[in-house]
């Protein structure tokens, strides 16, 4: 089989188009490199999903802990608190065995699935942190542009909208961006939480472990799984760059902040 004719058959068989069986020894490098890129549209699917929807309860969250009243700050802080106090690991356990008693009893058996169950994890784990570190901008609004909204007659929702929200988002997007990175590399967890994937097809850890186990040599599969989420990153990077400059295009060129990427090894 050439390398095209290996594309064709499995570039999309992680999401069931294409060869269903997988190669079983002569392992070459178009293979490892096609299934392993093969496997990345999950980890792209976990943590683009996870990103778009947390960030809108990231948002609420930072709202309710910033709020003067009791009953929407408390249980901000306890979410925050709960999700970036426990590992993640145990987290996917905990949600999985909890979502596999609910399907025991009749209620949403999709739960237990990859793709619906270890998203929402994602989803409010991201929201967690990304959360603390909307409340943190939040805080750190120069209290003069609240005073000027103010003084031009900007109040409740559309002072928020037009003032304190892009603010807010302009001092969070650095440590936004990189929480962001570490989302998508923890979207390699998915594979060892115990949630089974789509017809079994896999992530691209998934792919990357059979052909270590396969040929009893780490140094090739790894790499290039690797390479892969380096790519990855270097995309998210360049993606959150663009809207860093669209979010100080009305700065100065000195005072706009550059994004300084210090990538998170362990939470």
């Amino acid at each position: 089989m050439s390398c095209l004719e290996t594309i064709q058959a499995y570039a999309l068989r992680s999401i069931g188009l294409g060869e269903r069986l997988l190669p079983r020894d002569n392992f070459t490098l178009c293979e490892q490199f096609t299934l392993i890129g093969s496997g990345m549209i999950w980890n792209i699917y976990f943590g683009a999903l996870a990103l778009f929807v947390g960030f809108f309860i990231a948002t609420a969250v930072a709202l309710g802990k910033n709020a003067r009243s009791r009953w929407l700050r408390k249980p901000s802080e306890w979410f925050i608190f709960v999700f970036r106090g426990s590992p993640l690991f145990v987290q996917f356990f905990f949600a999985y065995f909890s979502f596999l008693s609910l399907k025991q009893m009749g209620i949403a058996p999709w739960l237990t699935s990859a793709q619906a169950g270890a998203l929402l994890v994602l989803i409010l784990n991201t929201a967690a942190y990304s959360g603390e570190i909307f409340y943190g901008a939040l805080r750190a609004v120069p209290r003069g542009e609240v005073e000027a909204a103010d003084a031009f007659g900007f109040s409740g929702w559309r002072r928020f909208r037009r003032i304190i929200w892009p603010t807010m988002l302009r001092l969070a997007w650095p440590g936004y961006t990189n929480e962001a990175i570490f989302l998508f590399h923890a979207t390699t967890l998915v594979f060892l939480s115990g949630f089974p994937t789509w017809r079994q097809m896999g992530d691209a850890l998934y792919y990357a472990s059979y052909f270590a186990d396969k040929t009893f040599n780490p140094f090739i599969a790894y790499p290039i799984l690797a390479m892969y989420f380096v790519i990855l990153s270097l995309t998210v990077i360049w993606l959150f760059g663009i809207a860093n400059r669209r979010l100080n295009r009305h700065l100065p060129q000195e005072m706009r902040r550059k994004l300084r990427i210090r990538p998170q090894v362990i939470r």
